[in-house]
């Protein structure tokens, strides 16, 4: 536990600093939560990182995982973090210790509009604990929930026991990305424990009436009037009927952790801890939503800011060094700061310019659209807009052009067998866009469903996969299956498909099972 947190006031000098560049922000528009800043050395820094930049956590073995990859890390010379904000209302954020001047105020710059970001972006009103009625602010008090969430873990392992508990954390932790994102958004429902019906097909004492057979007057006149092939039809429409009412929930359910929390055979303090794997989930899962146009509005503002306001003569070589270093791209991977930053600025110039609407869209000719300036001046009130109601899939879909894809020479690429490397597969602006929305869509995480939790009338989990292209990987799909295994406790099956072929994945508690359908 990092019992330094909140401890850690930032010195008079860079208080002077922090004071000066807040006016700066706000000069600029921004807004943001009341700002917290503390200066951490390196394994204060990589302690708070590996906790996802809280003071506490609950306890387990990855937080102590990451700290030491992190420490290795640093410690080689492979990587440094120079800044880390908390969405929290105050925010917090971390200076390193032993950064220059001109770093500090690149950082908290970058951190300003990070908060601003923060607070009026829509999908962080997801992280919201209600609103004070005195400010009307939104209440985001997470380190004291996260240290809430820490207190009840703990409370559980000192009575059933650390080494318990913490198994059952592991199996939770594969299960954490079993959420729906939409579910915040919509109305809180009545909670009711499901109750799974008797077993039986429930059909062997119909009535003449449920089974819909035609009147008949004398005895003798069944036969032909209801054949046996019709009674035993409509037999099985009747079983279907009751079938289909004992299958719960009625509709494919994303929200796995919710239907598990609600329905799974769970001791209270298994329900208990699936329920802080599941609020925690949701609280960092706006982060996910967003990363390039975060990263892309902080990149922004702590550009504007240093070159235009905060740098003098003597700072400025020192700036653009470090500011190029989180800039560059090395060809494979995307760099969500880079592609962010200069997607502002197109949509910036696209609408100082007037680069928008009908007549734009129907302009075809190229030297025309080259020199086309309308003096609109409206980039900056847009790129407000713009972070207020979009996420990354939204920003993309709507304002990547043929034009920024062409300048910045983007591109999709695939592995190719036959020569065993890395290879461009288009730079066709439509394939690009697409490969590029399909990774960003529920943030890179397969469309998981629960289709049926009394599957066959067993009292078995089935989930569906909402296949769209991509296989799972088998070997996280079986460790999946084994800890829903463990929360559900009956076997578990899962709807999928591979290599193209329709297959069911099954996990009875001591093996693996696949069969194609």
């Amino acid at each position: 536990m990092a019992k330094f947190a909140l401890k850690t006031q930032i010195p008079r000098y860079l208080y002077r600093e922090q004071v000066a560049i807040e006016e700066i922000a706000r000069g600029y528009g921004l807004d943001f939560f009341p700002m917290v800043f503390e200066v951490l050395n390196y394994d204060q820094m990589n302690e708070v990182a590996s906790y996802g930049g809280f003071p506490t956590r609950y306890p387990h073995w990855r937080f102590g995982m990451e700290y030491e990859r992190m420490s290795k890390s640093a410690e080689y010379g492979l990587s440094k973090i120079y800044e880390m904000v908390i969405n929290t209302n105050p925010s917090v954020a971390y200076l390193l210790e032993g950064n220059s001047l001109v770093e500090q105020k690149l950082v908290m710059a970058h951190v300003y509009a990070h908060v601003d970001f923060f607070k009026n972006n829509f999908t962080f009103a997801t992280t919201n604990q209600g609103i004070d009625r005195r400010t009307g602010e939104p209440i985001r008090k997470w380190i004291d929930t996260m240290a809430n969430h820490g207190a009840v873990v703990r409370r559980w392992a000192k009575r059933i026991g650390i080494d318990k508990v913490e198994a059952f954390i592991d199996h939770c932790l594969s299960l954490e990305n079993l959420i729906d994102p939409n579910v915040p958004y919509l109305p809180v429902p009545s909670i009711t424990e499901g109750k799974e019906p008797a077993g039986g097909d429930g059909a062997e004492d119909e009535l003449p009436e449920e089974l819909g057979l035609l009147r008949v007057d004398k005895d003798y006149m069944a036969s032909f009037i209801n054949p046996e092939e019709f009674v035993a039809a409509q037999r099985q429409k009747l079983v279907d009927a009751q079938e289909q009412e004992r299958r719960f929930p009625e509709e494919p359910r994303r929200d796995v952790l919710s239907f598990l929390i609600e329905h799974a055979p769970l001791e209270r303090w298994e329900r208990d801890i699936l329920n802080v794997i599941r609020r925690e989930a949701y609280y960092f899962y706006p982060q996910m939503q967003t990363k390039i146009m975060n990263e892309g509005w902080a990149s922004y503002w702590h550009s504007q800011m240093m070159t235009q306001k905060i740098c003098d003569t003597s700072e400025i070589i020192e700036y653009a060094d470090r500011n190029a270093s989180v800039m560059a791209t090395d060809g494979k991977n995307l760099n969500p700061y880079k592609l962010g930053v200069e997607l502002y600025r197109h949509i910036e110039e696209r609408w100082n310019k007037g680069r928008f609407g009908k007549e734009w869209d129907d302009c075809d000719e190229l030297e025309v659209r080259r020199s086309w300036d309308r003096r609109t001046g409206k980039g900056r009130e847009k790129i407000f807009e713009v972070r207020r109601f979009h996420n990354d899939v939204t920003f993309i879909d709507e304002f990547l052009t043929p034009e920024f894809v062409m300048e910045h020479k983007l591109y999709a690429f695939g592995y190719n067998n036959r020569e065993g490397r890395w290879e461009i597969e288009t730079r066709q602006f439509e394939e690009v866009k697409q490969s590029l929305l399909f990774s960003l869509t529920n943030a890179g995480q397969p469309f998981i469903y629960v289709a049926d939790a009394n599957h066959e009338n067993r009292g078995e989990l089935l989930l569906e996969h909402d296949h769209q292209g991509i296989d799972l990987r088998v070997d996280y799909a079986r460790e999946v299956l084994e800890a829903l295994h463990r929360v559900w406790r009956r076997p578990v099956e899962l709807r999928t498909e591979v290599e193209k072929k329709p297959v069911l994945m099954r996990y009875d508690g001591s093996e693996h099972a696949q069969r194609a359908l």
